[in-house]
């Protein structure tokens, strides 16, 4: 079965990050829960870093993944 994998977008390509979801969840689940879990760590640590929210998102099943941003497409 192949991984199913979210964007998480930002204004800069350094800060885009990728996400590899649990098997469990389909595409819109996936979207809510870590839009949920993301708000959660934000709202108690207004502070916060990425590595706040990754710690978050792994507790959960949520797996950082790294990748490689290839070339523009047109």
């Amino acid at each position: 079965m192949p991984a199913k994998l979210i964007m998480l977008p930002s204004k800069t390509f350094e800060q885009t990050r990728l996400i590899k979801i649990p098997a469990h969840y389909d595409g819109h689940e996936a979207f809510r829960h870590t839009t949920g879990l993301i708000a959660g760590v934000e709202e108690e640590n207004p502070n916060c870093t990425w590595d706040d929210i990754a710690e978050e998102l792994e507790a959960h099943g949520f797996t950082v993944v790294d990748y490689i941003m290839g070339p523009e497409l047109d």
